[in-house]
C-alpha cells in the first residue's frame, strides 16, 4: 500500500471515446454562483450533487473526464446506463478497467447538468480520502470550466461559476491577462523556466489544479535534471505509482510573474511508456505554484487571469522526514478529563470521532481515525532512524495525533530543518519513541 500525502497527483489520460452531448447551465436566471471550497494540501474540494447524492469532488484542470470512486458503504448513488470501458493515466502500471455512465444529474448550488457523463473507478486502491484527510468521492474537471467564465480565489477559498454573457471582466494593472491553449479537453499555457544556467528555456505547461505538488518538468534535450536532486515518490496516477527526482529549479516565469527557487519534480520515463498524446507538453503547474495566485479561466475566448495574492511569497514546502502518512480505519482511544473545564471537553467532543463513551465522568473512550505510515523515503531521517512502513503514529512531539486533522500532522513532522522530532508508534502491539533531526533534503545522503 502506498499514497502520498504532500503529493497528490490526479492525472486521467488518453480517453479515447465519444463525449455524450451535455452543458451546465445556471437555475433561475443567475449571473453566477458562488461556492466556497476546502483547499487541503493546495487541493481544491467542493461540494456537489449527483444523482441527489450529497458528495465532495476534486475541482481538477487537469481532468479530462469526471471521475467517481470511494464510495463508503454507507454511500448509496444510482449510476444510468452503464456500459465497462477501459482508460490509461499516468504510472507505471496497466489500463485499468471502468465504468462509464451517462444522463447523470449534477448540481453545485444554482449549477445543474441533468445529462453528465461520468466514469466509475473500481479500483479500491484509488482513494483520496485516505490521504487527504477527508471524504473525497471523485474528481470534476474540463466541463465546468467549458461551460462557464470560472473565477477562483485561492486566498478567500471561494470560486464563481459565472454565465459568460452577463461577464464583466475587472480590469487592473495587477492583473495579467495570457493565451490559454484548449487541447484534449485540457488547459496550457506557454512559459519560460530557468535551471542550472542563466538561460530561459521556453515551457508549454499543463495547468493542473488537481496535483498539490508546485512544478513538473519532463526532461529533454532542453530540460536537463539539476544536480542537486534526490529520488522521491511523487504520487499516484491513474496508471499506478509515479517516481522520480525531486529538484528545485532558479526559476519559472508565467506571463510577468517570476516566481524563483520553485520546488519541481522530474517524473521517470517509465510513468509516460502508455501515453501517446503528450504532444508538446512540457510539464505541469500544480496546486502549490496556483494558489498563488487568484484566477480566471475563459475557456471560451482561450485566455487565462492571474493576479498575485498574499500567497504569492510562500516558500515551498518539502517532505525534510521523509514520512507519507494515511487514514487506516478507526482505532479506539482512552483520555482522563479530570480537571478540564465544561469548555475543554466540549471542545475534546468535537475534535475527536463521533462514537465517545464517559466512564465516571473521569475518563473518555472515543473512536477516531488511525494514522498510519503509508510510506518512506530511503535514506530519509526517518528512515534512518528506524521508522517503518505501517507503522502507527500515536503521537508526535508528545502531542497525541488525533487531536489533529492529517494535514496539520505532516506539518508537525517537516516544520523545518535542524529541528528535533520524536515520534511515538505502535508497532506489533507494543509502543516504541523514534528520534531524528530532519536535514536539508538536498544534502541528503545518496
Amino acid at each position: 500500500m502506498r499514497n502520498n500525502y504532500l503529493n497528490i497527483t490526479l492525472i486521467l489520460c488518453c480517453f479515447s471515446l465519444l463525449a455524450v452531448g451535455q452543458n451546465f447551465k445556471l437555475l433561475n436566471g443567475q449571473k453566477f454562483e458562488k461556492v466556497k471550497f476546502q483547499l487541503i494540501n493546495n487541493i481544491m474540494v467542493i461540494p456537489l450533487k449527483v444523482n441527489d447524492t450529497e458528495l465532495s469532488f476534486v475541482l481538477d484542470s487537469g481532468a479530462n473526464r469526471p471521475l467517481l470512486f470511494n464510495l463508503d458503504e454507507k454511500d448509496s448513488i444510482q449510476i444510468n446506463k452503464v456500459s465497462e470501458v477501459t482508460i490509461r493515466g499516468l504510472g507505471d502500471g496497466d489500463p485499468i478497467q471502468v465504468l462509464n455512465s451517462y444522463n447523470n444529474k449534477f448540481e453545485i448550488g444554482a449549477v445543474s447538468n441533468k445529462n453528465q457523463e461520468l466514469y466509475v473507478v473500481l479500483d479500491e486502491s484509488i482513494n483520496l480520502s485516505s490521504v487527504l484527510g477527508i471524504p473525497v468521492h471523485g474528481i470534476m474537471g474540463y466541463d465546468l470550466f467549458r461551460d462557464f467564465i470560472v473565477e477562483v480565489n485561492y486566498k478567500a477559498k471561494f470560486i464563481k461559476f459565472h454565465d459568460p454573457e452577463y461577464y464583466e471582466e475587472k480590469e487592473s494593472k495587477k492583473t495579467h491577462q495570457i493565451p490559454l491553449i484548449i487541447r484534449n479537453r485540457k488547459a496550457y499555457v506557454h512559459g519560460t523556466v530557468m535551471l542550472n544556467d542563466n538561460k530561459e528555456v521556453p515551457v508549454n505547461m499543463l495547468l493542473d489544479t488537481g496535483s498539490s505538488d508546485a512544478v513538473w518538468l519532463f526532461e529533454n534535450e532542453n530540460i536537463e535534471i539539476p544536480v542537486k536532486n534526490y529520488d522521491d515518490f511523487l504520487g499516484r496516477g491513474l496508471g499506478g505509482d509515479i517516481f522520480g527526482k525531486r529538484t528545485k529549479i532558479r526559476s519559472i516565469k508565467i506571463a510577468d510573474f517570476v516566481i524563483e527557487d520553485a520546488k519541481t519534480a522530474f517524473p521517470d520515463k517509465s510513468s509516460f511508456r502508455l501515453i501517446r498524446n503528450l504532444g508538446n507538453r512540457n510539464g505541469s503547474l500544480g496546486g502549490e505554484v496556483l494558489k498563488r495566485f487568484n484566477l480566471v479561466f475563459d475557456y471560451g475566448n482561450k485566455s487565462i487571469s492571474l493576479r498575485k495574492n498574499g500567497n504569492f511569497k510562500s516558500p515551498f514546502h518539502y517532505n525534510l522526514s521523509g514520512i507519507d502518512l494515511q487514514h487506516n480505519g478507526v482505532r479506539y482511544v482512552t483520555e482522563s478529563i479530570e480537571g478540564a473545564s465544561k469548555k475543554e471537553k466540549e471542545n475534546k467532543s468535537e475534535t475527536y470521532g463521533n462514537v465517545q463513551i464517559l466512564m465516571e465522568n473521569q475518563t473518555r473512550l472515543s473512536l477516531v481515525p488511525e494514522i498510519i505510515v503509508s510510506g518512506i523515503r530511503m535514506g530519509s531521517p526517518a528512515e534512518d532512524a528506524g521508522l517503518k512502513e505501517g507503522d502507527v503514529i500515536l503521537a508526535v512531539n508528545g502531542k497525541s495525533v488525533h487531536s489533529f486533522k492529517l494535514q496539520h500532522i505532516l506539518q508537525m513532522l517537516n516544520e523545518k530543518k535542524g529541528k528535533k522530532i520524536k515520534v511515538l508508534i505502535e508497532r506489533a502491539n507494543s509502543d516504541k519513541l523514534i528520534t531524528f533531526v530532519l536535514k536539508d533534503v538536498f544534502k541528503q545522503k545518496p
